[in-house]
């Protein structure tokens, strides 16, 4: 059967994404939008407006997550391995670009937004006017809109277009349509609007064509359209074209007619071809519409899933079948304009491309679509009319009539009449008079057609440069149509260089591209081509031609080259010596630059020579490298040297380490600056660096002290500041010493640094800094400095007041200054230096007995503010002469000093005297109590007392009111206090005093307090400290006896409480006694401490009942006591806490009784609990009755109802259920179900219409009919599970077949249901369930495969059946694994092949070869592999069980594998003559392997011709180790191949000896000559002449003649006799040798004729220059000075920090 003319295939299914499926899309409707609902888009996305298809590129569905019940976008890659992106997007509208990642989002049918998802970048935003109800992306760039009522164009990589803009109005034709597409031709010029809505019971399309040119449009009946172009035979254009397919009530059409016709182009004839439907379809219409660029084919595709194929040109019908059962909503055409992509609404994404191969046979079949068949081969360069075109062809030839014998080889399918033999044919044939030669004709019909091949672009060539129309080559390189070779680049090179570039570029011929490119002088062009196109010239010798040429091009290549990112391309050693040997010192040193910028230590003698190289010649430039610090490789020492040369002390410093090279510079400071010397020193040791200063000091003091100063002063801390010490020292300069110092005596923690520089300033008389210095350092030695001081008997005295006020010395300085009578000193000191010291200076005066009046005058002076009064006091109390502070201290009070100390003495001499010490003590109130009280304890308790009640010394108060018997005081003061902790304090065990406290405080104090809070603090003082004796005997008194605190509510609750505690037998009494207490605090409390009955008294006499009761009900627990108060009572919550009590002891009867008393229904649930449990059903329906008559809650229903189920009173039950209530009915059948009562649960179950649970109950009742009728109502997965295995277990099929069937189409359900089948061993039944489920429209890929593994196990013999009809539904690995397992070795190839699990497909034909292998099938999976060793397994393969078959493995194989593995192994089996065949066909490679595995075959066959061909075309083998196996060939033709690849290699001696051995003596002159030396020839030369050969020795003459030394000849033929032999070669040496000698004579000649005209002009020229004045002559270079750099103003350049010169 003959293949059909398209191909189609299944991309994908969007199900598998977990995409729904829109099933309301189409269903039983003919249009698309008026029946499509958003209410069903929210839960299918598969449909016209939720899925959306532009190019083959993108599918963009949007859909809502039912999982996160979010809207969200689902971009499927087509071109990526169909890789899914989710986006969480809500729109009303996405469609995606045709092959970016922009995606164009519309919500709320007007507001537009574009988004790049790639770049993460917004691109452009909209809002438009009116509703857009319809948009689609028209090109690459732009997206057509149409709303209401008019059609918008929006590009969206326009800057300018903010928004879209409008194209044209919509026509009234499109009212009330709904818009499916919209079509704009290439050239934008038409576009066409297609709608489709409902007339008179039928779909009706309406569009609207629009030309843009025109600005007017057209109303057309059609409901699909497409625009395209076509070259129509003879044309010198394309033609526009537009096609559409309408359906009316009459008939269906497909019209095509051309638009924007070209004067002078081909008339197109308009076509009207008539559209078959089949009578079956009588609603189905065209939907969709593209046409083949490629194939000038239109793909129309219908509502009911048919396909027709129609030519462009002619209309006719190529063919027509249907290809989906579901509608395809959308289409695209794909990328490579091969066929169409579209998706249905079952969400199968298809493929409909022409099939190549198959559709010209298939014209063909029919001899009326010949001609068909054969423009549509030409057209699209399809195979399969060959055979026609070539009979043609011929008969034309034959007739004579070329031109169209030409024109059929032109547009001949795949050029495949395009041959030379055919060029040579066309140029042999004769031109007809008038006309061009047939040839030119040929060319110019070819190129119309394309571009021309190899042989065809040269042979046009050729002859028209041979004419001059060079401009006609440039037009036909710059259109495309010619191939581009390294011939025709030869061809044009003598003509156009520029233009043979071109085409050597173009041709990938890198070799003359960089040959051409040095030509024209484009150097900087070389280095990024061969990069381009991976070519690697010799670019040493490149690099030195274009030296010589273009210097600095030169540099910028050589850097170029060195940079190159894959690794440098070119020696740096060798570029460097091409500079230096042109004296290119710059552009070597600006390469050097470049390419060492990264310091490595293996390019140091480069960084040697660059250094070397500009000091010699330009020294500011080494310098400049130096500052710029970029090498650190280099020959220090040697640069060191050239440094010092150069002048360039700096750098020689730098790079010296000898220490008396570096003395011997060092002490030249004024040729460095201030700044590097002080740098320098910090490289230097500390050794070197003093011999370094001594030096520069010893040199010259006066000069060099300075820097000397500011180094010692940088590296102080390195140095050493004693050693810098000692060498200033040594050279006695003060000043040094003084300066040095200064400068680190403010940061060194050496005591002697500090000391000297003290010493040093007094010495230059700098008093200001030893004061300055004195105050503010910390690292002195005091004592030491003190004395020097003391002893310099300086004229101000203030460093020295300054050290001794520091570090305490004010004694000494006392001492030192009242014995130099410097009294105005000591004044100064307490009044401006510190009269915090004035104590220690009271002291000192006092010691040596100074005048009290000189004292107190001193007193005077000072502030008392400044004065630390408190150590006055102390050192004037220490020698008893307080009362001399007696005025001072009097005038500091008055002047409001608040210091305690000065209060504290007043105190003490107010005492002392007895001055009225009471009153101060009392009415003062700035004195230290404790100070003063501690002071009048042995002088007067009682002045104690009061100081420390002043105070609240609370401790010292109560000592001293204990060692001196003042209870009565101290009870007062402890009450008045009012403090819990010194309550505490003298209420602990430990005080011993504590009895006569307590009986102070309950005689004395408390009845005299008339304070609350001080009596309510000392009871709780009391409580705390656990004295309940005590606190009760205060209580009384203070309650039971007449006092302001009786009716204290508190203090009676204390009583009772400390009562119930510590004594309970008075309790009892003072609840009949006391009315004033809290009777619910005290019950409780009377509660918790276990005094139940005191409680219940309580409350008894509060008529607090429910209390009372309560207490004999959880306390007391007598609940026969508690039902007797109840009676005697008689209140309802009285009877409801009984009810409750009685429930709680399981007297479930007499609590139902009590509750009834108490019509409460209020504790409903725990009735309802306890009394179910307990099984009281009657008693329970009692309380519950009476519970509804207040109560409407669904327990308290739910639990009657479950009650009349209990005591089986259905029919009460039913009537229960149909009244009204508010009972949980279902869960009162969930109970009753669990529990057993089925019939109660069925009535329960049937009254809520619950069918899911009444089918699960009736499956307990054995009503399965029943049971299954249930569950279809109810529809619920459990449900259908639950009957299913019900109806299994009792074999009732049927049944479980029907509830199987709605469960398989759940994949999570399928895998249980499968497994319960096998379990049970019903396989026939399952399988039977299986097949019945897959005509379901919810069948999955689960069930396909689920059926494949069930037959492999039961029914193997159907699986391949199975597999072949269904492989594209099923799991495949799943079913891959199942087939292993089962032994299914075809049926496990067939999937392994489907899932493109090429590897293993192969592998299990080679593993089960007797089952499954088949050569061709082998061959065109094992070509499909990805793992390469598969190959290699193959080929072991087939060697041992196939060996004749190898071959043809090989060939397929051959683009693949690794030849010279394949060679290997076919070594090591010693099997090469297998693969003969195959080594040939490869050898063009040019492997050693293959060359040598060669050789063996053809020495082993003796084919010498063949070895001598394979040699001389092939190099790559090992020659020597060939050589020597075919000298000792027994055959000479080996043996002369051996002297041949001799030669090759240049082992002239080796191959003449093997020629002159088998007397190949031609072959031994030839050798000689191509070796080109000397010795050889005359060596061979001497040969032939000793073995007597003339001839040889007359053929070595002539071979050799430029090899030959004549007077070698001259002595050979005269020793031999050779002279007539040799006489040719003599004469023409000798007319060689003349005509030289006379072009010699001519260059001469010439030569001194423009010597003597030069030197003529030089006599003429000015000495100075070619100008006479020196204005313009310029500076002229003098002879002793030589420029660097060749600069013709003699000025180096200078280092800027940049690079480049």
């Amino acid at each position: 059967m003959a293949q059909l003319p398209i191909s189609f295939t299944e991309l994908l299914q969007l199900p598998q994404f977990d995409i729904q499926v829109d099933r309301a899309f189409f269903a039983n409707s003919v249009t698309f939008g008026p029946l499509y609902s958003p209410q069903d888009e929210q839960s299918q996305s598969i449909g016209f407006n939720s899925c959306t298809l532009e190019s083959d590129h993108y599918i963009c569905i949007r859909q809502q997550n039912e999982t996160t019940n979010q809207a969200e976008v689902i971009i499927i890659d087509l071109k990526n391995n169909n890789t899914v992106v989710r986006r969480p997007i809500k729109a009303d509208s996405a469609i995606l670009h045709w092959n970016r990642q922009i995606i164009a989002l519309k919500a709320q049918q007007r507001t537009l937004q574009i988004f790049d998802l790639a770049g993460k970048a917004k691109l452009k935003s909209a809002s438009m006017n009116e509703d857009v109800v319809y948009w689609k992306w028209f090109s690459e760039t732009s997206i057509g809109l149409i709303t209401e009522t008019a059609v918008y164009h929006w590009d969206i990589f326009d800057p300018t277009a903010a928004s879209p803009s409008k194209a044209f109005e919509r026509n009234n034709n499109l009212e009330g349509m709904q818009i499916i597409n919209y079509r704009v031709s290439d050239d934008g010029s038409w576009m066409c609007v297609i709608g489709i809505g409902q007339q008179q019971g039928r779909v009706a399309g309406s569009m609207q064509l629009y030309s843009k040119a025109r600005g007017v449009s057209q109303a057309i009946e059609g409901h699909a359209a497409a625009f395209g172009t076509i070259r129509l035979e003879g044309a010198t254009m394309d033609t526009k074209l537009f096609t559409f397919a309408v359906r009316t009530t009459t008939g269906a059409k497909l019209h095509v007619v051309e638009i924007d016709h070209q004067p002078g182009n081909v008339q197109f004839v308009k076509k009207n071809v008539d559209v078959y439907f089949p009578p079956e379809a009588p609603n189905d219409f065209p939907v969709s519409m593209q046409i083949s660029a490629k194939y000038s084919v239109i793909f129309l595709v219908t509502k009911y899933g048919f396909i027709h194929l129609y030519d462009l040109e002619t209309g006719t019908c190529i063919y027509m079948n249907r290809i989906s059962s579901d509608t395809i909503f959308v289409t695209a055409p794909d990328s490579e304009s091969t066929g169409i992509l579209g998706i249905n609404r079952k969400g199968q994404v298809l493929h409909v491309a022409v099939n190549e191969t198959a559709i010209v046979p298939y014209l063909l079949q029919s001899p009326a679509n010949g001609e068909l068949a054969y423009k549509l081969a030409s057209r699209a360069g399809l195979p399969g009319a060959e055979n026609l075109y070539q009979q043609r062809f011929d008969s034309l030839i034959h007739s004579h009539q070329y031109v169209d014998a030409a024109r059929v080889a032109a547009n001949s399918p795949r050029g495949f009449l395009r041959t030379p033999k055919t060029i040579e044919m066309f140029k042999q044939l004769p031109a007809q008079p008038g006309q061009l030669s047939l040839i030119l004709q040929y060319f110019g019909m070819l190129l119309d057609k394309g571009t021309l091949n190899k042989v065809e672009s040269i042979e046009l060539v050729r002859p028209v440069l041979g004419q001059g129309r060079k401009h006609l080559l440039e037009k036909w390189m710059s259109e495309n149509k010619l191939e581009a070779s390294e011939e025709l680049g030869d061809i044009v090179r003598p003509y156009d260089l520029k233009l043979a570039l071109t085409i050597y570029i173009n041709g990938n011929c890198p070799q003359k591209v960089v040959a051409a490119l040095a030509e024209l002088g484009e150097f900087d062009q070389i280095l990024p081509y061969v990069q381009r196109v991976g070519y690697t010239p010799d670019f040493t010798v490149l690099l030195q031609h274009i030296a010589r040429v273009n210097p600095e091009k030169a540099a910028e290549l050589a850097t170029a080259l060195a940079k190159d990112p894959s690794g440098s391309l070119i020696d740096f050693n060798r570029v460097v010596d091409i500079f230096q040997s042109l004296g290119m010192v710059q552009q070597a040193t600006a390469f050097l630059l470049d390419v060492l910028a990264g310091n490595r230590e293996d390019q140091g003698d480069l960084q040697t020579r660059l250094l070397e190289m500009n000091l010699m010649h330009a020294p500011q430039v080494a310098d400049a490298i130096f500052g710029n610090e970029m090498f650190s490789h280099y020959d220090k020492k040697k640069i060191a040297a050239l440094c010092e040369q150069a002048g360039l002390y700096t750098r020689a410093l730098e790079h010296n380490d000898d220490p008396a090279t570096i003395k011997r510079i060092i002490v030249h400071t004024d040729k460095f600056t201030e700044e590097w010397l002080v740098n320098y020193f910090g490289a230097l040791t500390v050794d070197l660096s003093f011999e370094c200063l001594d030096e520069m000091l010893k040199t010259n003091i006066r000069q060099n002290l300075q820097i000397v100063i500011r180094i010692a002063q940088k590296y102080s801390d390195l140095l050493g500041p004693l050693r810098i010490i000692s060498l200033l020292e040594k050279y006695r300069t003060a000043e040094g010493l003084y300066f040095y110092l200064g400068s680190i005596v403010n940061v060194s923690e050496d005591k002697d640094v500090t000391f000297k520089y003290i010493e040093a300033a007094t010495r230059m008389g700098q008093l200001t800094e030893v004061e300055r210095v004195c105050r503010e350092s910390n690292f002195y030695d005091p004592e030491k400095v003190k004395n020097f001081l003391k002893e310099a008997q300086l004229s101000e005295q203030l460093p020295l007041i300054i050290v001794c006020d520091r570090h305490n010395f004010v004694h000494d300085l006392i001492l030192y200054l009242y014995k130099n009578q410097q009294f105005q000193s000591i004044e100064i000191y307490v009044q401006r230096i510190n009269p915090g010291r004035t104590p220690a200076v009271i002291a000192g005066l006092l010691d040596v007995d100074c005048d009290e009046k000189i004292i107190r005058d001193l007193l005077a002076s000072v502030s008392p503010v400044s004065v630390p009064i408190d150590e006055l006091v102390a050192e004037v109390e220490s020698r008893n002469r307080l009362k001399l502070l007696l005025p001072f201290l009097e005038a500091t009070a008055q002047t409001g000093q608040q210091q305690q100390a000065v209060y504290n003495a007043l105190a003490k001499i107010y005492i002392d005297s007895n001055n009225d010490p009471e009153k101060f003590l009392t009415a003062n109130d700035s004195y230290d109590t404790l100070i003063v009280g501690k002071y009048c304890e042995k002088r007067d308790p009682g002045l104690a007392y009061i100081a420390y009640r002043k105070g609240g010394n609370d401790l010292e108060l109560i000592e001293v009111t204990n060692e001196n018997n003042m209870f009565k005081a101290q009870a007062r003061y402890v009450l008045e206090r009012a403090d819990s902790g010194l309550w505490e304090f003298v209420l602990a065990d430990s005080n011993l005093h504590r009895r006569s406290l307590i009986d102070a405080v309950i005689a004395n104090a408390v009845p005299e307090s008339t304070s609350p809070e001080h009596v309510s603090v000392a009871v709780k003082a009391f409580v705390d400290q656990d004295l309940p004796a005590e606190l009760i005997e205060m209580l009384e008194k203070i309650i039971l006896e007449p006092s302001p605190f009786s009716d204290n509510m508190t203090l009676q609750n204390l009583l009772m409480l400390t009562a119930a505690k510590a004594d309970k037998g008075r309790v009892m009494g003072y609840i009949h006694q006391l009315s004033g207490y809290d009777p619910e605090d005290i019950a409780a409390a009377c509660i918790e401490l276990g005094m139940y009955d005191e409680a219940f008294e309580i409350f008894k006499k509060e008529n607090n009942h429910l209390a009372a009761a309560s207490v004999l009900v959880d306390h007391i627990v007598s609940i026969d006591r508690a039902q007797e108060y109840a009676d005697r009572v008689d209140l309802p919550e009285v009877w409801s806490k009984v009810a409750k009590a009685q429930l709680d002891g399981l007297r479930v009867s007499d609590s139902i009784d009590s509750y009834l008393r108490a019509g409460d229904p209020s504790n409903f649930a725990e009735v309802v609990e306890i009394a179910t449990s307990a099984g009281k059903d009657e008693e329970l329906v009692k309380y519950l009755r009476m519970a509804r008559k207040t109560l409407r809650e669904p327990a308290v229903d739910t639990a009657l109802a479950f009650s009349f189920a209990r005591l089986d009173q259905l029919p009460e039950l039913e009537e229960f259920l149909r009244s009204p209530n508010v009972a949980d009915v279902e869960a009162s059948g969930d109970k009753a179900y669990k529990e057993g009562y089925h019939e109660a649960a069925k009535i329960f179950y049937t009254s809520i219409s619950n069918w899911a649970k009444l089918a699960t109950t009736l499956v307990h009742l054995n009503e399965y009919q029943a049971a299954v009728e249930c569950a279809r109502k109810a529809s619920n997965i459990k449900v259908w599970k639950q009957v299913h295995e019900a109806c299994v277990e009792k074999k009732e099929f049927r049944l479980a077949q029907i509830c199987g069937l709605n469960l398989i189409v759940h994949a999570e359900e399928l895998q249980s249901l499968v497994r319960k089948y096998e379990y049970n061993g019903y396989f026939d039944e399952l399988i039977s369930l299986l097949e019945a489920g897959l005509g379901l429209e919810r069948a999955h890929m689960g069930m396909f495969t689920e059926l494949g593994i069930a037959l492999s196990k039961y029914h193997p013999e159907r699986v391949h059946e199975h597999l072949k009809l269904f492989w594209t539904r099923i799991n495949i690995p799943k079913m891959i694994t199942a087939c292993t397992e089962a032994h299914l070795w075809p049926e496990l190839i067939f999937l392994y092949a489907h899932y493109d699990e090429w590897d293993n497909a192969a592998l299990a034909m080679m593993e089960r070869s007797s089952d499954a292998w088949e050569h061709h099938s082998f061959k065109d999976t094992i070509v499909k592999v990805a793992n390469l060793e598969i190959y290699y397994r193959a080929l072991t393969f087939y060697r041992s069980e196939h060996p004749t078959l190898l071959t043809d493995l090989l060939a397929a194989l051959t683009p693949r594998i690794d030849v010279n593995r394949v060679v290997s192994i076919f070594q090591k089996s010693d099997d090469i003559p297998l693969i003969k065949t195959f080594l040939i066909s490869v050898q063009h490679q040019n492997k050693r392997a293959v060359n040598q595995a060669i050789h063996d075959i053809l020495i082993e066959e003796e084919d010498y011709k063949t070895l001598r061909d394979s040699v001389e075309a092939y190099d790559n083998y090992d020659a020597p180790e060939l050589a020597q196996r075919l000298e000792r060939h027994h055959l000479v033709f080996f043996r002369q191949i051996a002297a041949n690849i001799w030669r090759k290699n240049k082992r002239w001696q080796k191959s003449i000896e093997l020629s002159k051995q088998d007397k190949l003596y031609k072959d031994a002159i030839e050798t000689a000559a191509i070796s080109g030396k000397q010795e050889i020839v005359e060596e061979l030369l001497r040969y032939f002449v000793d073995i007597g050969s003339r001839e040889c020795y007359v053929g070595m003459l002539y071979s050799c003649y430029d090899l030959i030394r004549p007077d070698v000849v001259l002595e050979v033929s005269w020793r031999n006799g050779l002279q007539d032999f040799t006489m040719p070669f003599m004469i023409n040496m000798l007319a060689e040798q003349f005509s030289t000698i006379a072009t010699l004579k001519k260059d001469n000649e010439e030569r001194k004729a423009r010597e003597a005209t030069q030197q003529k002009e030089d006599d003429n020229t000015p000495i100075l220059g070619g100008s006479r004045l020196m204005l313009t002559q310029g500076p002229v270079p003098m002879s002793g000075s030589p420029t660097p750099y060749a600069q013709a103003n003699g000025i180096a350049p200078q280092a800027t920090g940049f690079r480049g010169f």
